[in-house]
């Protein structure tokens, strides 16, 4: 039988009984366990706000390039606003040199932020960034702020799920969470006119760096993929109706590696598939507090990990990935 990854349905855990949230809970844990990897169903995010972004996302990267480079950044280290095809190698994240994704992608954050110094110090301005939006289409920016806040209302309860599954309290995440640095993306991997080099993927083999990444996609051709603790790669059902989940490495570091933060990558689609091929993903790379002090839940003695600031590990990661 061919390897899939768990599907778990989150409707009985949202605003269910404890033996309910539990019971989710436990499955949550297996998954994370095994492959770092479960799609989830039941979620109480309205298809037709997924479907605005979408929709807007879809008309936009299909914009003229000179059009879309408007909406680049005038400083290219600065992650907001839109990169063009190549701009970074995700397997460089995990030491791999490899050539440039053949992907194009649209980096922004959250809309508005307290006037208070940890987003506005000098420390919390590398973090918290105004939005870069395009002239066209209109009512992007819109779309992209209304899905965010959804899915810090979906990232809430998976981490409440997640310290249940672990066998700590509840809430043990909510105060390194409650000030997040979570950035999205909207990836746009192009149809293919010419022949990728030699290990060039749609986005390469890498591992996410935060604690859990929630995407929504779509299946086309050329799509993802997660390398099972076997070693072989099995391709993910990425339906427009549900999100897939997966473990990033600060939340294996906390776990002292009882979860697993795995390889993933997005392949290139058939030579001779076409058109067809284009395909958007929309990640929301949930990451803690930058602040946060991330050290392994683990008796003493028994850690893996030396303790790490997310903030501290997010910048690393960042360094590595670009071409």
């Amino acid at each position: 039988m061919k390897q899939t990854i768990p599907v778990i349905d989150l409707a009985p855990a949202l605003g269910g009984s404890r033996a309910e949230r539990l019971a989710v809970a436990r499955r949550i844990e297996a998954a994370c366990t095994d492959i770092g990897f479960f799609t989830i169903r039941g979620h109480g995010v309205p298809l037709e706000l997924i479907d605005a972004l979408r929709g807007h996302a879809s008309r936009f990267f299909n914009l003229p390039l000179e059009e879309k480079l408007r909406a680049s950044p005038a400083d290219p280290s600065v992650p907001r606003g839109y990169r063009a095809l190549g701009f970074d190698a995700l397997a460089r994240g995990n030491a791999d040199r490899a050539p440039g994704d053949l992907k194009e992608y649209y980096h922004f954050g959250r809309e508005t932020w307290p006037d208070d110094p940890y987003y506005t110090g000098p420390e919390g301005q590398a973090y918290f960034i105004p939005n870069r939006w395009p002239e066209r289409p209109a009512g992007f920016a819109a779309a992209a702020s209304a899905y965010y806040a959804q899915m810090e209302r979906l990232t809430a309860s998976m981490m409440e799920l997640a310290a249940l599954a672990l066998g700590i309290d509840e809430h043990f995440f909510a105060d390194k969470i409650d000030r997040h640095i979570t950035a999205m993306r909207i990836n746009f991997y192009p149809a293919q006119q010419t022949p990728p080099e030699a290990g060039q993927l749609r986005a390469g083999a890498h591992t996410d760096y935060g604690l859990l990444t929630i995407l929504n996609g779509e299946n086309t051709p050329g799509g993802l993929q997660v390398r099972t603790r076997a070693g072989d790669w099995i391709d993910i059902e990425t339906d427009p109706g549900t999100f897939v989940i997966n473990i990033g490495d600060l939340l294996m570091r906390w776990t002292n590696d009882r979860w697993v933060s795995n390889v993933h990558r997005v392949v290139n689609p058939p030579a001779d598939a076409g058109p067809a091929a284009q395909r958007i993903s929309i990640a929301f790379f949930h990451h803690p507090n930058y602040d946060a002090l991330v050290e392994c839940i683990a008796p003493p003695g028994q850690a893996k990990y030396p303790p790490v600031l997310s903030g501290e590990y997010r910048d690393l990661k960042y360094r590595q990935t670009r071409v």
